[in-house]
C-alpha cells in the first residue's frame, strides 16, 4: 500500500514539476455550477500537447499540464471562449482580471436588491390579497413587476442557457432557464386566455436563486481569504541602493544580488542574506514564535518578515516565485485546486446531471399530462424538477471544504502539499517520530555535574569548560556554555589537542586537563575512583551521555550532556494516542538511552541505533508489517524517510526539501502542530464526506418528490438555494477550527 501510494504522489509531482512540465493555472469565469466545470476540464484535456487537466468550480480555476514545454495559453482561450467561457492567465498567484470574486459578489447583490420589492408585492397579489388578486389590474401589475424580475435579475441564467444550447450542452443555467421561462410562458397565455397565473414563481425562482449566489459568491471570498492574506504580507516597493544611490522600485523588478535597505518597521521585501547591520526580525508570519529572531552578517532572512530595530543590508538571493512565501502560497493554491477521489465522482455525474434532469422533467410533463389527464399539475412537476435539481450544491460540495480546510491550515501554518493526505490521515496507524531536533530540542545541555568527594562542581565545570573552548563537537560546546553560564570567564588554554571521537587535552593554568569519555581516560593513565564509575553508571543508565574530565594523574568528576526533550513532548504522545494511532521513536542513539526517553513521554515503540541512511528501511519494515505510517522529521536529512512513508510531516521548516519531501509542511517549531495538522485533515475530510452526502441526498430525496407534483416551484426555488448556501457554510465552520497554544 505505501509503495503505491509514494508512486502516486512522484508520479503526482513529477506530472506538475517533472519532465512533463510546470502545470498552468488559469482563471476560469462563467460557470454557474459542476457541470460547468467538467465541461471546462474536459475540453481543455482534449487540447493538443495538454497532457491533463483540473477544473475547481469553487476556486474557479483551472490547472493544466502540458506534455513537454509551454503550453500555448491563447489556443486554450481560444477553445474555452468557443464553448462559452473565459479564462485569465493566474501570475504570481494574482488572477490577471480585476477580483472576480468581488465583482460577481457586487452584481448579485444589486440583482437581489432589484428583485425583493418586486417579488414580494407579486407573491402577495398571487397568493394573499383575496379577491383584489383576481382583478385584471392585479394580473397585469403581477405581468409587468415580473418582467424586470424575470428578464433583467434572471439574465446571467438566461443568457447562460442561451450559450449552452448555441454549444448543444447543458448546465445549471439551462435548468433554471428552461424552468422560470415555462412559468412564465404559461402565466402570460393564462393572462389573456384566462386561468391560474404562475408568475409568483417565476419572480420568487429568480428571486431565492440570485440571493443564493450572493451568499455563494460572498462565502467563497470568504473561503479563499488565506490566500489572499498571504499575498497581502508581501511588500509592493524595496528600497535598493544602485551605483550608491538609493532608489524606491517595485518589487517584481529586484533582481538576484540587489542589495536591499530596510529600515526599522519595515517589511523585508523577499528572501536575503544580511551584509551588513544587526536586527531582530519578526518572523512570526512565517513561523508562529512570536518573539523576534536576532540577526546578524551571514544570517539568511525571509521576505515578508518584519525588521523591528536595527538598520539592515540585504542581498537579495530569491525573487518572484522561487521566495519562500510565494512558494507557500503555490503550494495553498495546488491543494486547493487539487481534487479528491470523491470529487471525480462528483464530477462525473455533474457531467451527466443536467441532461438526465431535463428528460426526467419531460417525462413528468407528459406522465401528468397523458395519464392524468391534469396538464397544469404537469407542468408544476417539471418547473419543480428543472429548478430543483440544479447540481450547484454537488459541484461545490467537495472544493469549498478543501479551500476552506488547506486555508485555516495556512493561517495555523499547516500546509497541506496534496489533497490525498486528507484521506491518509484517517488511515494512519503509526506515527513515527525522529528524535532529534523533533522530540528534543537538537542541542545538547549540560544536566548533572558530580565532582570527586570534597571537590568543587564550579572548579570542575571551569577548568573543563576552558579544555573544550577550542572543541566544535556538540557536547565540548554545551560544556563551555554551561561553564561561562555558571562560572563567568573562563581561562584560556593552550596545547589543545582532540583526538577524533574520544576527547580533548589542553593546558590550563599550566596544568595539563583532560575531558572525554571514561575509556580514554583509563587509556591516558587517569585513575577513575569509584565514586566517579559509580555516578558514570548511574547518569549512564538514565540515558545521558556521560564525559570525565581529570589532571594530575586523577579522574576528578563527570559532566552529563543531553539532548533535553521539548516542553509538550509528552502532551504531543498523548493527543496522537488519542486519536487512535501508536507512536515510534527513531533516533542513532544507544537503545538504552533511547528507551530512557520514550518511558518518559509515552513512546509505544523505540527504533534505536538508526543510522541517518538506515532511517528509509525503518519505515519500510514497519509498512511490512501491515502499519501505515506516517514520519515526523525536520524535512531536511529525513527526506528519504518523509518521502517514503504513507504520510510525510515536515515540521519547523521552510526549506525547499521539506516542502518537496512531505505532504504536509509545520511551519511553526511547536510539536503540537503535529496533532493538530492530523485533526485538521481528519475535519475537513469529514466536512467533504458531510458536504457530499447531503448534496446527493438532496437531490435523491427531491427529485422524485418534484415529480410527484408534491412539491410548489417556489419551495424548490428555496430549497435548491438553500442547498448550495448549506454546504459553503457547512464548509465555513472549519474557520473556527482551533490554533494550538
Amino acid at each position: 500500500m505505501s509503495n503505491r501510494r509514494t508512486e502516486q504522489r512522484e508520479a503526482a509531482e513529477r506530472a506538475r514539476n517533472g519532465s512533463t512540465g510546470a502545470g498552468v493555472e488559469l482563471a476560469v469565469e462563467g460557470m454557474s455550477c459542476g457541470a460547468c466545470a467538467a465541461r471546462v476540464q474536459k475540453t481543455l484535456a482534449r487540447q493538443p500537447g495538454v497532457a491533463d487537466a483540473e477544473v475547481n468550480f469553487a476556486s474557479r480555476r483551472a490547472t493544466v499540464i502540458p506534455e513537454s514545454g509551454e503550453v500555448d495559453v491563447g489556443a486554450l482561450q481560444r477553445v474555452v471562449s468557443d464553448i462559452g467561457y473565459e479564462l485569465h492567465p493566474v501570475e504570481d498567484g494574482v488572477d490577471s482580471a480585476d477580483d472576480p470574486e468581488a465583482a460577481e459578489q457586487r452584481m448579485w447583490f444589486v440583482r437581489t436588491l432589484v428583485a425583493v420589492p418586486p417579488t414580494l408585492i407579486v407573491v402577495w397579489l398571487a397568493m394573499f390579497s383575496g379577491e383584489l388578486g383576481e382583478h385584471p389590474a392585479a394580473r397585469w401589475t403581477q405581468l409587468a413587476l415580473t418582467i424586470p424580475v424575470q428578464f433583467w435579475v434572471g439574465w446571467p441564467f438566461l443568457k447562460g442557457m442561451v450559450q449552452r444550447a448555441l454549444q448543444r450542452s447543458a448546465n445549471m443555467d439551462t435548468l433554471i432557464g428552461l424552468g422560470t421561462l415555462a412559468a412564465f410562458g404559461y402565466s402570460t397565455v393564462a393572462l389573456f386566455v384566462g386561468g391560474f397565473l404562475y408568475f409568483e414563481v417565476a419572480a420568487f425562482i429568480v428571486a431565492a436563486l440570485a440571493l443564493g449566489k450572493y451568499f455563494e459568491a460572498r462565502a467563497r471570498r470568504r473561503a479563499g481569504h488565506a490566500i489572499k492574506a498571504l499575498l497581502e504580507l508581501g511588500v509592493k516597493e524595496a528600497t535598493v541602493l544602485r551605483g550608491g544611490t538609493e532608489m524606491t522600485v517595485p518589487v517584481g523588478e529586484l533582481r538576484i544580488g540587489d542589495h536591499m535597505l530596510v529600515r526599522p518597521g519595515e517589511k523585508i521585501p523577499t528572501d536575503g542574506e544580511i551584509v551588513d547591520g544587526v536586527s531582530a526580525v519578526d518572523e512570526s508570519m512565517l513561523t508562529g514564535e512570536s518573539i523576534p529572531v536576532e540577526k546578524t552578517p551571514g544570517d539568511a532572512v525571509t521576505g515578508a518578515t518584519l525588521n523591528t530595530s536595527g538598520v539592515l543590508t540585504v542581498r537579495a538571493t530569491a525573487v518572484g516565485a522561487d521566495t519562500a512565501l510565494a512558494r507557500i502560497v503555490r503550494m495553498v493554491q495546488d491543494a486547493q485546486s487539487g481534487k479528491a477521489p470523491m470529487q471525480r465522482l462528483a464530477d462525473r455525474i455533474s457531467g451527466v446531471f443536467v441532461p438526465i434532469v431535463i428528460v426526467i422533467a419531460l417525462l413528468s410533463l407528459a406522465g401528468w399530462w397523458l395519464l392524468a389527464g391534469d396538464p397544469v399539475n404537469g407542468l408544476i412537476a417539471a418547473v419543480a424538477v428543472l429548478i430543483i435539481a440544479c447540481p450547484c450544491a454537488l459541484g461545490l460540495a467537495t472544493p469549498i471544504a478543501i479551500m476552506v480546510g488547506t486555508g485555516r491550515g495556512a493561517e495555523l501554518g499547516v500546509l497541506i502539499k496534496r489533497i490525498e493526505t486528507l484521506e491518509l490521515t484517517r488511515q494512519v496507524t503509526t506515527v513515527v517520530l525522529d528524535k532529534t531536533g523533533t522530540l528534543t530540542r537538537g542541542e545538547m545541555t549540560v544536566t548533572d555535574v558530580v565532582s570527586e568527594p570534597d571537590g568543587d562542581d564550579r572548579e570542575l565545570l571551569r577548568r573543563a569548560g576552558a579544555a573544550e573552548a577550542g572543541s566544535e563537537h556538540p557536547i565540548g560546546r554545551a560544556v563551555v556554555a554551561a561553564a561561562a553560564e555558571r562560572v563567568g570567564e573562563l581561562p584560556a588554554a593552550s596545547d589543545f589537542d582532540a583526538p577524533t571521537g574520544q576527547g580533548v587535552r589542553a593546558t590550563i593554568e599550566d596544568t595539563t586537563v583532560l575531558v572525554g569519555r571514561p575509556s580514554w581516560m583509563a587509556e591516558q593513565g587517569i585513575a577513575v575512583p569509584e565514586e566517579i564509575g559509580s555516578a558514570v553508571a548511574r547518569l549512564e543508565a538514565d540515558g545521558k551521555t556521560v564525559v570525565v574530565a581529570g589532571w594530575d594523574g586523577r579522574a576528578r568528576g563527570v559532566i552529563a550532556v543531553a539532548d533535553t526533550l521539548k516542553d509538550n513532548a509528552a502532551e504531543v504522545v498523548g493527543e496522537l494516542h488519542r486519536l487512535g494511532m501508536s507512536v515510534a521513536m527513531l533516533t542513532g542513539d544507544n537503545r538504552r538511552t533511547a528507551e530512557v526517553i520514550a518511558e518518559t513521554v509515552g513512546i509505544d515503540r523505540v527504533l534505536a541505533e538508526v543510522h541517518p541512511g538506515d532511517k528509509k528501511d525503518e519505515i519500510e519494515r514497519l509498512q511490512a508489517e501491515g502499519e501505515v505510517v506516517a514520519m515526523v522529521g525536520d524535512g531536511i536529512n529525513d527526506a528519504p524517510a518523509l518521502v517514503q512513508a504513507d504520510l510525510g510531516i515536515a515540521i519547523g521548516t521552510g526549506t525547499d526539501v521539506a516542502i518537496e519531501s512531505s505532504d504536509l509542511t509545520l511551519m511553526r517549531s511547536d510539536l503540537r502542530g503535529v496533532p493538530q495538522s492530523i485533526r485538521l485533515s481528519r475535519r475537513t475530510y469529514r466536512t467533504i464526506q458531510q458536504n457530499l452526502g447531503w448534496a446527493f441526498g438532496y437531490n435523491i430525496l427531491a427529485i422524485p418528490a418534484a415529480a410527484a407534483a408534491l412539491l410548489n416551484p417556489m419551495i424548490a426555488g428555496a430549497a435548491m438555494a438553500l442547498s448550495s448556501i448549506s454546504v459553503v457554510l457547512n464548509a465555513l465552520r472549519m474557520r473556527r477550527f482551533e490554533r494550538v497554544g
